[in-house]
């Protein structure tokens, strides 16, 4: 099959993969509301869900024997996520919303305003989760991916799911569920599944194509085209006035794909075999998260990111780009 081909059937895949997230998503946002868990926790909490098009392809890719693809996924979703999400939400919120006098104020002071809980829930423990991955696989006595050390990564999401809740507690609300919802659901998740597998398979024949690694084919082709879809859900969702959740859910979804998404690849064994290129991706990972929980307090009363921030965000990720073409893989020296 053509390489154009492959690139359509991934397109339509990724496409696939994020319908059955949102369709998977419909129960765990009643459970949410039932549960009374806040924006910051609910992202946490629906996370499992939304990044399941990630862990799906890393189960794919481990079962494959492929999962340098999905260590390329892992790493190459996480950088780009932060800095993308982050810009799409400061310009859907350029409007007024409803019922929320307080927003002309975001709008006059060019801030992206944000719940302050958003840093103690979401990005320190992501942040934590990161340093975890780094003493896991950094090392050379014990370096790569290996079974114990998803064992390991499971606990932390686990750890990391329980404090979101218990900070994010609230009073819950009765909900009302329907058939229709359920069999929506299955169908989300037998989507999952299928767009996982021919995601999977299109990076291989496009990476045989183009001559490149499996790993650089995750990093840039399926870490992308994985992400893309978010666009659509981050701009709708805080165009409809939900700026915090539309937001933070990125900060939730990286933590499940170094956790969960980790744990297939761990359990079949990864060696790093480019240790420069890993740590390098590695340490950008960690950069992203980083600059959120820095920037985030503007002052006592408010909490997010200025136009300046967000700037910073796009130029991390350029920057990025240029260490990766020029001195990681050099591509300009052959």
């Amino acid at each position: 099959m053509n390489s154009w081909l492959w690139v359509l059937v991934l397109g339509l895949a990724a496409w696939a993969a994020h319908w059955g997230a949102d369709r998977l998503l419909t129960p765990l946002k009643l459970l949410r509301k039932q549960w009374g868990l806040t924006a910051s926790a609910g992202a946490a909490f629906l996370a499992f869900v939304t990044a399941s098009p990630e862990v799906a392809i890393n189960i794919t890719s481990a079962a494959r024997g492929v999962s340098n693809i999905g260590l390329g996924n892992l790493l190459g979703s996480n950088i780009i996520s932060i800095p993308l999400m982050v810009t799409i939400a400061y310009f859907a919120s350029r409007k007024q919303f409803k019922n929320n006098k307080e927003h002309q104020e975001h709008l006059d002071k060019n801030v992206l305003a944000l719940n302050k809980r958003s840093v103690s829930v979401l990005s320190l423990p992501y942040l934590g989760i990161i340093a975890l991955v780094a003493i896991l696989t950094l090392p050379k006595p014990w370096r790569g991916l290996q079974p114990i050390d998803g064992w390991i990564m499971l606990v932390a999401y686990a750890a990391f799911l329980t404090h979101a809740i218990i900070k994010g507690k609230e009073k819950g609300k009765k909900v009302e569920w329907n058939k229709k919802q359920v069999w929506l659901s299955i169908a989300g998740a037998l989507a999952i599944a299928v767009g996982a597998f021919f995601i999977v398979k299109a990076t291989e024949n496009i990476v045989s194509a183009l001559n490149i690694s499996e790993i650089v084919g995750g990093l840039f082709i399926t870490g992308i085209m994985t992400t893309a879809p978010e666009i659509f859900k981050t701009w709708s969702v805080v165009k409809g006035g939900e700026v915090t959740a539309g937001t933070t859910s990125v900060i939730a979804d990286n933590a499940v794909t170094m956790t969960v998404a980790f744990f297939p690849l761990a359990l079949v064994t990864t060696p790093i075999e480019d240790f420069e290129l890993f740590w390098v991706n590695l340490a950008f990972v960690g950069l992203m998260p980083l600059l959120y929980t820095l920037f985030v307090h503007q002052s006592k009363e408010l909490h997010g990111f200025s136009r300046w921030q967000i700037f910073v965000f796009d130029a991390a990720y350029v920057a990025y780009l240029l260490v990766m073409v020029f001195f990681v893989l050099k591509l300009f020296d052959r």
